[in-house]
């Protein structure tokens, strides 16, 4: 693969805020760019500000709550009424104290948040998708060119790392672009995730193949389907000569019946059924547990255990000695940078990490329902999953019945499906 050629940095970016309508058909604004802003405010505040971009930390956070204010004006709606996630990070962002920002120590280097761009990184993916397509279509020496694969994925990786250290950075760092390809390609690095990777490409092209050429009798000559991190949830062309299909990560776990209706969507065109269909997965903790997984592999600013109020290495001590009998080893343990409101916790066994949201990480949210989240995701670190028709059930069995042996297992789950729904 080429060589992936040193960053380009940049000062704050410009708060990019962009309005859409809320998936759910009730008209609610959404409002993008707002959780990223609140994000790379966090991260900075943490590190401390470093005199010299005092001024332009204090405009970037003023140009970001004046665009949000003259959008809700626009609509004639208060930022209180915006979605959750946008919501919580407005008013972060609102009661920072501008004239009382943390100055980073002049004896302790600052964490760069500058956005690195990566050259190349396009090519890297398109040289990756360009490996898988090969495998799909020669099975035969799939096993091989699957190892190579893996091998050159895992160099990329160790690459992009060396790149984010020279600059005294980590991939969260990374601009958007870069960032979402990077986290792409790692996940890829775990056996198990390119299989499902590579199994959904193989019957996608399946599907499509047999309604272009054989139902449609379509004339072009190549079909290219390929599965990757996307913010949109599938993209597709047809022409004479070629029909092209991209869908998002997160639909490596589904179904023919999903495969299948993402084809007509991209290559037939919208359909009621079909698209109603396809909401309804992309809803799913199938869908979700990707999603999650791609966005945590980049947007961990630092493995720090010690949040705001809660600090996961002591609530791991007391959980291993109430319910492991003290013998399991201590997985990593961070909180992330996400507003999140659906998945709250997360464990990468690739990495033997647990990662939390904090949004967990509040005065107002009792411990035990913290404990409760950090046990569920150690109970993943203990059980394997089992495979079931092709499919990993994590949540097997015995996991719930394991599940249901924490001391408030019922007040902490509702009290998470009460937060979940705020």
């Amino acid at each position: 693969m080429e060589n992936l050629q040193q960053p380009s940095l940049c000062c704050y970016p410009q708060a990019r805020i962009a309005t859409g309508i809320a998936p759910g058909g009730n008209g609610m604004i959404r409002i993008q760019g707002i959780v990223k802003a609140a994000q790379i405010a966090r991260s900075q505040l943490q590190e401390g500000v470093p005199r010299s971009r005092l001024l332009s930390f204090q405009e970037f956070i003023q140009e970001t709550l004046a665009q949000i204010n003259q959008i809700c004006a626009n609509a004639n709606i208060s930022p209180s009424q915006l979605p959750t996630p946008s919501r919580k990070a407005y008013e972060f962002l609102a009661q920072i104290d501008l004239s009382n920002l943390p100055v980073a120590s002049q004896h302790s280097p600052s964490v760069s948040v500058e956005p690195i761009r990566l050259k190349n990184i396009r090519n890297q993916q398109q040289q990756v998708l360009a490996a898988i397509a090969s495998i799909v279509a020669h099975p035969q020496n799939s096993h091989s060119q699957k190892q190579q694969l893996l091998k050159s994925l895992q160099e990329t990786v160790g690459t992009i790392d060396g790149i984010c250290t020279q600059q005294n950075a980590t991939p969260a760092q990374l601009n958007k672009r870069s960032r979402q390809t990077y986290a792409w390609i790692k996940f890829l690095t775990d056996e198990a995730n390119l299989e499902r990777h590579l199994s959904a490409t193989r019957r996608t092209q399946q599907q499509a193949e047999e309604m272009l050429w054989t139902r449609m009798q379509h004339p072009c000559k190549t079909i290219a389907i390929a599965f990757t991190n996307m913010t949109h949830l599938y993209k597709g062309k047809i022409g004479p000569l070629e029909a092209k299909a991209q869908i998002n990560e997160a639909f490596i776990n589904a179904n023919d019946e999903i495969l299948a209706a993402l084809v007509r969507l991209a290559f037939v065109g919208k359909n009621q059924e079909d698209s109603q269909g396809i909401k309804e997965y992309a809803l799913s903790e199938e869908y979700s547990e990707v999603v999650l997984e791609l966005d945590l592999i980049a947007d961990t600013e630092a493995e720090n255990p010690q949040g705001k109020c809660y600090n996961l290495d002591r609530l791991f001590h007391t959980l291993n000695r109430e319910y492991f009998g003290g013998k399991m080893v201590k997985p990593r343990l961070s909180w992330n940078g996400s507003f999140t409101t659906r998945k709250f916790g997360h464990y990468e066994r690739g990495r033997d990490r647990v990662v939390l949201s904090i949004s967990l990480d509040s005065d107002r949210v009792p411990q035990y329902v913290v404990e409760f989240v950090l046990y569920h995701e150690l109970l993943h670190k203990q059980h394997e999953g089992k495979w079931v028709n092709g499919r990993l059930n994590v949540h097997t069995p015995e996991f719930r019945q394991d599940e249901k042996k924490f001391r408030k297992y019922k007040e902490a789950d509702q009290w998470l499906t009460r937060l979940a729904s705020e």
